[in-house]
Parts: structure tokens; sequence; C-alpha cells
């Protein structure tokens, strides 16, 4: 069975952390082989307290929206402080480096799930740069990407792009770890950073979820399983629309629609008929209980994996996205609000990293070609981060 390098730590905690004013960031999953929160080790242990804890987006626990500022708290059990990294505004997401002044180590433990939108290698990216400039020693608790370490699938963000949701000069599906993503920020970026990964133990990078052995914990509100966090480098695009990807649904991510979609088998066919691989849309209602759509029936499609191995994610939601554009022009459209505090950008652009990407695949004839370029533009990737790979 796979051992994340929470385990490891936990079994070294005294050697690392006697003596030492330390911070952790974490979350809800970040737990041992066993599905155990390592808070409870170390918070309850006064030789091994940290001096406060770090959240990312959704806070410590995982139950805060998307996009819903957390406000920093004390936690109850332990009266340990909770600095939260997601609050009001930009400046909230990393932090100061004043705020690490005395620390001897900040700790990483996060579990990301394999596309460039999820912000947890976004917040990790930015507290990393804090402790260069603060000069703090940094240790990265690896953990495996539930969706595997081979595939690779998408386009790289242009610079001026560059915002929570592509932080990171990632394709759309990474697959890379958290601590591969954290040596190749270092390299990149010529940090001036004592960092160490302490990485997963029986991982290689052909496996997915249900070969590591592990209970998976839902590392965010909507990410309830790993098939879902399979599907979400593509269906997060579906937040820079006005279509729902499902949240407010027992299936997020996995079923999506609109109430404009009157004719749920029009969209189910068409996407059918793309052939896309492992993929199969049934045609379905569904009503939101939250988010977009709130209360109101919207026709749409459930999308079934049928083979994993095979299942192109990104492909997938490029798809939808052309499907929904091509079959009803006149109802469907871009969001144009604030999204992951930019305000001057439309959010599908922050999320394809390309506005001329996004232009492309709403006006294609075959959403296939459209992508097929962006995955020929992020090939260079695959030899970038060559240095920086951990696993075989």
């Amino acid at each position: 069975m796979t051992r994340p390098g929470a385990s490891r730590f936990l079994q070294e905690a005294h050697r690392r952390l006697s003596g030492r004013r330390w911070a952790l960031l974490c979350h809800g999953a970040s737990v041992d082989d066993t599905g155990r929160s390592i808070l409870d080790p170390l918070c309850g242990n006064p030789a091994l307290r940290p001096a406060f804890l770090l959240a990312p987006e959704h806070g410590l626990w995982g139950d805060a929206p998307y996009m819903v500022a957390v406000e920093d708290q004390v936690d109850p059990w332990w009266g340990i402080p909770i600095r939260s990294l997601y609050g009001h505004d930009a400046a909230s997401l990393a932090p100061s480096a004043a705020s690490l002044a005395g620390l001897d180590l900040l700790v990483v433990d996060l579990q990301d799930i394999g596309a460039r939108y999820y912000t947890y290698l976004a917040t990790m990216a930015m507290t990393l740069s804090a402790c260069a400039e603060a000069r703090v020693p940094a240790l990265v608790l690896d953990r495996p990407n539930p969706i595997g370490g081979l595939q690779v699938e998408g386009n790289l963000p242009l610079a001026h792009l560059r915002s929570f949701v592509s932080w990171l000069p990632l394709p759309n599906r990474h697959g890379l770890t958290a601590g591969e993503a954290a040596r190749m920020l270092v390299r990149r970026d010529r940090l001036s950073l004592d960092l160490e990964v302490l990485p997963c133990e029986g991982w290689t990078r052909g496996m997915t979820w249900p070969d590591t052995g592990l209970p998976f914990i839902p590392p965010s509100p909507n990410i309830p399983d790993w098939e879902t966090a399979l599907v979400y480098p593509g269906m997060c695009l579906l937040e820079g629309t006005n279509l729902s990807e499902g949240r407010g649904t027992p299936l997020p991510f996995r079923v999506f629609g609109a109430p404009w979609i009157r004719d749920p088998r029009r969209l189910s066919d068409a996407l059918n008929r793309l052939e896309l691989p492992g993929t199969l849309f049934r045609p379905l209602w569904f009503t939101p209980d939250k988010d977009k759509h709130q209360g109101l029936r919207c026709g749409g499609c459930h999308l079934v994996i049928r083979d994993l191995r095979s299942f192109l994610p990104l492909l997938v939601g490029f798809a939808v996205v052309w499907a929904a554009a091509t079959l009803w022009p006149e109802d469907f459209a871009l969001r144009t609000d604030q999204y992951e505090f930019v305000a001057d950008r439309l959010a599908l652009d922050l999320l394809l990293g390309d506005e001329a990407l996004r232009r492309r695949l709403l006006e294609a004839r075959d959403p296939r070609e459209v992508w097929a370029d962006a995955v020929a533009a992020g090939t260079p990737f695959l030899e970038d981060r060559q240095p920086d790979l951990i696993y075989p």
C-alpha cells in the first residue's frame, strides 16, 4: 500500500520538531495512511504542537463553499490559531513574511487533485515564496496525484492571464504531485529556499487512487470521490460559463446543464456522436439546491466514465462547452462577474489560460481539433518537468 509523506513525518516528528517553533499548512484531507488526521497526534502533544495552522480555500475542515472568504479563527479543540489563506482579497492568499517571522520550519501537507485550477498548489506556491522571503525552511509532505502522473493534458497559461487558478505554469492536467510542483517552483523561480520534500512510499506515476489502497478523504466540498477528481480538469471549465457544473447535486462535475436546455437528449446525442474515449453522456433533468440555477429544473447530462484509463477529462470539458454554445447560441453565455479575485478578465480565459483558445473553441466545427492543438502547445512541459520528478 502507498504511504503518504505525512505517515513518515509522524514517525519522525519528535526528531524533526523538538525544540523548534513551526507552523503547518494543512486541511481536512491531511491524513495518514489509515485515514486519521495528522492534527490529533501533533496538536494533542504539547512537545509537537505547531505555533499556528494555515488553512487554504474551503477552510481547515473543507466545509466552506468555493470562492467564499474564510475568517481567521482559533481551533476549538486545541486552542491553536488558524490563519486563513483565503480571505476577502488577493492579498489574503499568501502569508506575509512578517507573519512567518520567528518560525524554524513551515510544513505543508495538502492533497491536490492534479488540475491546474485546483487552488491548493497555488496556495502552496505562494506560501513557499513567502518562506523564501522570510528565510524560513519548508518541508512538503508529499501525497499521490489521485488521477495519475503519466497523463498530461492541456496548454500552458499565458503570463498575462496568471491568476489563482493558473498561478503555476502547468497544463490543465499536470501529472505532478505537490512535492514535484514545489521542486519545480524553486527551480524555475530560483527561490532561495531551504526546501525538503518527504516523498510518498510505494507510489509510481502509472497509479491512480484505487491503486494506492488509501482511503479517499474529500479535499474540498465538491470533490467527494476520486472519480470526481478525474473529471475535474475538464468539467471545471463550466465555472466560466452559465452552465451548472452540478454543484448542489449529489454528482458535482459529473452532472451538468441549464434551465434553457429544454431537450437534454439533443445535448447527449451531440456529445455521444463525438465518440470521446471512455465516455458516455446520459440525458437527464436535475434541480440544484445551491449555486447556479438554484431551485430551477435544468436539462443536461450525466457524464459516465466507461473506461478510466482512456478517459480524457480536458477533451470532455472542451466538448461540453462547445456543444452547449453551438446548440443553444442564444442562451449560452460566458461568466463575466469577478472570479477568484480577478474582475477584468473572463473566467473562462483564466481557466483556459489563453483567450485565443476560448475564441477558437466557441467557433469550432469540431472541439477535438482545438483540444489537440492545446495538448500540442503543452508538450514542452513534459521535458521541462523532468528534473523535478520524484517517482518512476
